[in-house]
């Protein structure tokens, strides 16, 4: 009797141990997956975060950027601009990948109204919203400068695969200057010629 008391002791410790190490072995894979999971949720909501801040054209490379430095024929060169052709400058936007914080070479100054515009590419992409930039000039047949927020018009831009006749929406309107620039990226070194376009008050001085 006693050896079968002590017999079944131990079977019942044994049973107890196997149930304990069963839950924890269940437990830590759902704890890892949680975590995972909550990591590339916030992965996710960054990168859309940034998009929706760069009028969703972040994944584009510099050729994309890049422009054959062709201007509309009725876009004034601006006589006085803070920053003249050739000079030096640091760009302090957003608009694309590697582009915060690089040093430009000014290739064009011009003055002008620029738009913030949102519409949907041509060739069926997602719609963009707050794209910036498009200058009173890239717009087909707009009347008078500047046009309000909420009007519509068709953009003969090429700035973007998709952007060209397409129906845009204006978000805002600013009367400034507009800057064509020469860089590099900051995150691939990749050379962008005559990007279109950067405002005054996206720019600063090289110290």
């Amino acid at each position: 009797m006693v050896k079968n008391k002590i017999l079944l002791g131990f079977l019942s410790i044994f049973t107890v141990s196997l149930l304990a190490a069963c839950g924890n072995g269940e437990t830590q894979p759902n704890e890892n997956e949680e975590s995972q999971s909550t990591e590339t949720e916030s992965s996710s909501e960054e990168e859309m975060d940034m998009e929706s801040d760069s009028g969703g054209h972040m994944e584009h490379s510099a050729d994309e950027m890049s422009s054959s430095g062709e201007v509309p024929e009725d876009l004034k060169e601006a006589e006085n601009p803070t920053y003249e052709v050739g000079s030096r400058t640091i760009i302090e936007a957003e608009h694309m990948q590697g582009m915060d914080g690089a040093e430009a070479t000014i290739s064009g100054a011009f003055d002008t109204t620029v738009y913030t515009v949102s519409y949907t590419p041509t060739n069926g992409g997602d719609p963009v919203e707050d794209h910036k930039w498009v200058i009173h000039e890239e717009l087909e047949e707009p009347g008078e400068a500047p046009l309000e927020p909420g009007d519509e018009t068709v953009m003969n831009a090429s700035h973007m695969e998709g952007m060209e006749g397409a129906t845009a929406t204006i978000d805002s309107a600013e009367e400034t200057t507009v800057y064509m620039v020469d860089f590099v990226t900051t995150d691939t070194e990749e050379e962008v010629q005559n990007h279109k376009w950067v405002t005054e008050s996206e720019l600063a001085p090289v110290e």
